[in-house]
């Protein structure tokens, strides 16, 4: 079925209502996809038709619209399949049609439908046969199975264990999962990460996992369904609910909570790599500067290359910092020399392995020899680094260059320019995830190439120095007009106008509107070439120009730019659209792009943190103050670089004063951050940071003391029924794939005992007033009662066996 008739099919209002969008906006956007415009070309330049959706509101209605289509495709697939059999009933249609689920359920759902080999059993046989038949019959009670789902998400555990091997002594595999030997945790209370960590332990068949729901109640449950009150072969079918229960169902849907499960903390981790490879991917360049790259290592020697300001070698060795002093002297006097030949003013050292070795000798000679240089150095994460030295792309941008010395360059380079270096290496391979080796491969590439499309096209590239890794993440673009773009470059010289695109073979009309409004031209002919204005807006910010007394050549300079960007701001938006016939949010854009010329928003974001020298754990007392930068955010919180060989740890609960939820919302891959040294543990080697201020924290101690001696003038509440708040959470109507409500406090809540505080009990202080007797006829029941006492008189005045109530004779005549 085509997409124009499977569109009619899907709901938009539905999408709409699920994402909390406007239907109008949600309708243009779907147009503006079937018509092949790509989501950075509608966030950017098609804000009026859209009402100003953003880029993340405009990819979730994609989703959406696919998943719609996908599923709508698989009803009339299974439809379709069903009436070649002559099964296909109205009520069975109307099913199919109504499912909002995956397709798996829709499949489900179907089963009894698909042809079978039915042959006649044995006449011994037959009993058990329709045993099997009528359990079969029953494991398919759609009914049934959405109350068991419900028991299981309301008080189901997660439950793993140590495969018994012959040997006592742990292996060293087994004990990167000892937390998990003897393992419990209700299913909706399962961090991502220890999930995670679970399934790759019963990969590797050191856990044995199971799902472990209450099952007095789920057997009650199948006979209350199942068997009905009174039939006169109710053992037999008592058996048989039994026997689907055990051998059907609940394997079943055990299956499904462990597939809803790994599903959500699969996207969860997703989330988590695509949000701190974004902060990686846009993190602030550091142009115009030399830069000596140091790739440590230990029997191969650390690789040392000197890349001038367009990220070019100039100079190389190999340095062995390890090993024999008069090794590592020589290495020093090398690196003093390369630094001082070539004025370098940063070193790029690369987190592997003797990368501690290396800092050391870097932050002695940055306070030493290089000190009247102002020469800094910083920490760059290497991840990925070799995979680009040994593919295509480092072979074809370094040819002359070996391996390893490539492995360097793209180390500083990555310093120069993240994004532009990032991007030549699969995503996958930019270690800043949560286990993103156990989520599959298919889903995290994909969420990670679109990470990397967006941020390409959020920052625009040059396309006169852009790489063809580079360019093929431009809107519009792909692997085969990326490189034509650069073939072109390089036969005819850099390219001075936009308008040259369509001379590139490849490059039609469709992939220049896509494409040339993130393809900028510093330095060409037309000033907008430099800017994100569309050449189909050229018109219209020439009119805005002339309104404000300006030319495109002030664009050339910044002083006449600051000066254009004054007038624009005391700019009338609604009445100049209205005048030049333009929609207000496309108008607000130009302006913009007029008042800040070739802007690249990566400048606004703070600077690389520059050492100067290393911090020993020694050096350190609680409450010390430090600035940092973070390396890594995970669901527990952050790693934060403060200058030691070890990174520090600042714990989510440390993040902030307020309650945090998600540790992204507060801090991200790359940002400078103020922490105070919390705790040290000398013997592990690990520091405990936060980024309360020591008066904030003592402010929320002094809080938390009195609410404790606050709790403790109240006893009474706290004898209570302490076990109200250990209480599985309320079944929900539709169980959803469960997510733990605080995914990243990384700690089972076994490990957090359960506030010893029942229900809120109201007392009763009014005075105790005797209750007016009720009459006869009240008793009788010829008169209404009054009050609550009323009825309570009322019951106490009837007889315990349950006898009529005694009633006063009738009066004499």
């Amino acid at each position: 079925m085509g997409s124009t008739a499977i569109t009619s099919v899907i709901d938009l209002g539905h999408i709409a209502q699920r994402l909390g969008l406007p239907v109008s906006g949600v309708q243009a956007t779907v147009e503006l996809l079937d018509g092949g415009n790509t989501i950075p070309f509608i966030t950017r330049y098609r804000r009026d038709q859209t009402g100003g959706l953003d880029e993340e509101q405009v990819r979730r209605i994609a989703e959406g619209v696919a998943r719609a289509r996908q599923l709508a495709d698989r009803k009339q697939t299974i439809l379709r399949t069903i009436q070649g059999q002559g099964k296909l009933t109205p009520e069975l249609e109307t099913r199919i049609n109504a499912a909002d689920a995956a397709a798996a359920d829709l499949d489900r759902r179907a089963a009894d439908f698909v042809d079978a080999d039915a042959q006649v059993p044995a006449v011994a046989d037959v009993l058990l046969g329709v045993g099997h038949i009528i359990a079969h019959e029953f494991s398919e009670r759609a009914d049934m199975r959405q109350r068991l789902r419900d028991i299981l998400y309301r008080a189901a555990h997660l439950k793993s264990q140590r495969v018994e091997s012959a040997g006592k002594a742990l292996s060293k595999e087994e004990k990167h999962y000892r937390d998990y030997f003897d393992y419990a945790e209700h299913v909706q209370r399962v961090p991502p990460h220890r999930l995670l960590a679970i399934n790759r332990g019963e990969r590797a068949k050191l856990l044995k996992v199971r799902i472990d729901g209450p099952a007095e109640e789920m057997q009650a449950l199948a006979d209350e369904v199942l068997v009905p009150t009174g039939h006169p072969h109710a053992d037999f079918l008592r058996g048989c609910a039994r026997d689907a229960l055990a051998r059907l169902v609940l394997p079943s849907l055990e299956r499904e909570v462990r597939r809803e499960m790994t599903d959500f903390c699969e996207a969860h981790a997703v989330q988590v790599f695509a949000r701190n490879l974004r902060n990686l991917l846009l993190q602030s360049p550091v142009p115009g500067r030399r830069v000596l790259a140091l790739d440590p290592g230990f029997k191969s020697g650390c690789k040392a290359v000197v890349i001038d300001e367009c990220g070019m070698p100039l100079d190389h060795a190999v340095l062995h910092i390890v090993g024999q002093k008069e090794k590592r002297e020589a290495a020093a006097r090398r690196i003093v020399e390369l630094v001082t030949a070539h004025g370098c003013g940063v070193i790029a050292i690369g987190n592997g392995t003797a990368g501690r070795e290396t800092e050391t000798l870097v932050a002695e000679l940055v306070a030493g020899e290089l000190q009247s240089l102002d020469v800094g150095y910083v920490i760059v994460n290497e991840a990925g680094a070799s995979v680009y030295s040994t593919s295509a792309y480092g072979r074809e941008e370094l040819p002359s260059h070996e391996a390893a010395i490539r492995g360097a360059i793209s180390i500083g380079r990555r310093l120069q320019d993240p994004l532009s270096e990032l991007v030549k290496i699969e995503p996958a391979n930019i270690g800043v995830g949560l286990y993103q080796h156990d989520v599959k491969a298919r889903h995290l590439n994909a969420s990670l190439d679109t990470v990397v499309e967006s941020c390409v096209n959020y920052v625009g590239v040059d396309v006169n120095t852009a790489s063809p890794a580079l360019l093929r993440y431009v809107s519009g673009l792909n692997q085969t007009t990326a490189r034509n773009l650069c073939e072109w470059r390089t036969k005819n010289g850099p390219f001075t106008s936009r308008q040259q695109f369509l001379e590139v073979p490849g490059f039609g009309e469709t992939a220049f509107v896509q494409a040339v409004g993130f393809l900028k031209i510093p330095g060409g002919v037309n000033p907008f070439d430099a800017t994100w204005i569309h050449p189909e807006s050229y018109a219209v910010a020439e009119q805005v120009l002339q309104r404000l007394g300006g030319s495109p050549a002030d664009l050339a300079t910044r002083q006449q730019a600051d000066a254009l960007a004054e007038r624009a701001a005391a700019v009338d938006l609604a009445a100049l659209s209205r005048e030049l016939g333009v929609g207000r949010l496309l108008l607000a854009d130009i302006i913009e792009q007029l008042a800040r010329p070739g802007r690249d928003p990566r400048e606004d974001l703070p600077k690389p943190f520059f050492k100067k020298g290393v911090l020993k754990l020694e050096d350190l007392e609680v409450g010390m103050e430090l600035l940092g930068a973070v390396l890594n955010v995970v669901d527990f919180g952050a790693f934060v670089d403060i200058g030691m060989h070890d990174s520090g740890l600042v714990h989510i609960s440390q993040l902030s004063s307020q309650f945090v939820r998600d540790p992204h919302d507060v801090v991200s891959v790359g940002q400078i951050v103020r922490v105070w040294v919390l705790e040290l543990d000398k013997a592990r080697r690990r520091v405990a940071l936060t980024m309360i201020p020591p008066a904030e924290r003592e402010r929320q101690q002094q809080r938390e003391t009195s609410r404790r001696e606050g709790r403790g003038r109240r006893p009474e509440r706290a004898a209570q029924e302490p076990a109200a708040a250990a209480v599985a959470p309320a079944a929900r109507e539709t169980p959803r794939p469960p997510r733990p409500q605080r995914p990243a406090r990384g700690k089972p809540q076994r490990d957090r005992p359960a506030r010893e505080q029942g229900p809120r009990v109201y007392e009763s202080r009014g005075p105790n007033k005797s209750a007016a007797p009720i009459s006869r006829a009240m008793r009788e029941g010829k008169e209404p009662l009054r009050t609550f006492g009323d009825l309570k008189q009322f019951l106490q005045s009837r007889p315990e066996n349950g006898d009529e109530p005694a009633v006063d004779p009738p009066p004499a005549e």
